[in-house]
């Protein structure tokens, strides 16, 4: 199996014919033909079923790509970090973070950051993606929700926020200062599609107040969620992240009446020591975020924790950190350093 087997057959898959797969990669039709035969012979199973001069991938094919296109991926990082380092003496740095926190957190802390690398990787994946990345190695640093307990990982720092509502500027609930988590009996409710993270928050905050919500929207991005409450599709109980850092023209964003609280954090590879731009953006992803959300606590995990937030009640959610931002971040988790510790468990040996 050899590199231009494997690029041949995501440029059919992404293009969706031979032929536009060799213009893509500046080889003749009969060449591309001849590798995606070879690695099918080689692979035992057809890639994709024919039809003429048509193609359409084949489950196995499907199944496949889904490998191939995270190693074509690296081989890029790795061709682009290689001319970094030929060019600057100096290597890349590989971001992956969760959608919301790759587009409302990230960019505002790389902006602030003084010690970045001339190349920067930053790659969206789901959370379970986020930490597989940093355990291979395939990125220096991960930003995901919790919950996260993995011995692989170093957990930098905790973040902790409030959920808010998201509504349609025009809407007469956006007139008031607070949003009542009542309203959702009331409206659709945009919510999230994965049962185990965000989603299990606000079903559990719903449940405990005896709401029954007439009809849902679940979508796999606050992207989206935002999207279609510009809509008028109805009213979103969102993480803040994303409400505050990527604000949509048409929507406001609001303080909820019931405390919903949203965690996230920062990882990197466990036992190999940051370098110093790996430090730099984990201190600047946390200023970021005092900047940006209300009420920001941070709390920081000792070498060799696990992360399981406190979902229920008694949580410090809705305290105010106050000072200025950055300092409060800092002082607020060492004054609350040893209070916090129930929400960082050590794992078992």
């Amino acid at each position: 199996m050899e590199i231009r087997q494997l690029e041949a057959f995501a440029a059919v898959m992404s293009t969706g014919s031979v032929t536009a797969a060799g213009r893509l990669l500046g080889r003749s039709q009969p060449a591309i033909t001849r590798s995606i035969q070879e690695l099918e012979s080689e692979l035992g199973f057809a890639l994709f079923a024919r039809s003429g001069p048509r193609v359409s991938p084949t489950e196995r094919g499907f199944l496949l790509y889904e490998e191939v296109e995270p190693v074509l991926l690296g081989m890029q990082q790795i061709r682009a970090s290689a001319a970094v380092i030929g060019r600057e003496g100096s290597r890349s740095l590989n971001v992956v973070a969760t959608p919301a926190l790759a587009a409302g957190l990230v960019p505002a802390a790389l902006a602030a950051d003084p010690a970045l690398p001339a190349q920067i990787h930053l790659h969206s994946a789901s959370p379970e993606k986020v930490v597989h990345a940093v355990l291979t190695g395939a990125a220096e640093v991960g930003v995901t929700s919790l919950p996260l307990e993995h011995r692989g990982v170093a957990v930098h720092w905790v973040g902790e926020a409030q959920c808010v509502a998201a509504l349609a500027i025009d809407d007469p609930l956006a007139a008031a200062d607070t949003v009542p988590l009542a309203a959702c009996a009331e409206r659709a409710l945009v919510t999230m599609q994965n049962p185990y993270r965000l989603r299990q928050l606000v079903d559990r905050a719903l449940e405990t107040a005896g709401i029954a919500v007439p009809r849902r929207i679940d979508t796999n991005t606050s992207l989206n969620a935002l999207a279609l409450v510009r809509a008028g599709l109805g009213l979103a109980v969102l993480e803040p992240v994303t409400a505050y850092g990527f604000p949509v023209d048409g929507v406001a964003v609001r303080p909820i009446d019931v405390p919903i609280p949203f965690h996230f954090c920062v990882i990197t590879p466990q036992g190999r020591p940051p370098t110093p731009a790996v430090q730099s953006l984990t201190e600047q992803l946390a200023l970021a975020a005092a900047r940006l959300l209300p009420g920001f606590i941070r709390r920081d995990a000792r070498d060799g924790d696990s992360v399981v937030p406190p979902y229920g009640a008694g949580s410090d959610a809705g305290e105010d950190t106050g000072g200025a931002p950055g300092e409060s971040s800092r002082t607020g988790a060492r004054q609350r350093q040893r209070s916090a510790q129930p929400a960082l468990t050590r794992q078992n040996d």
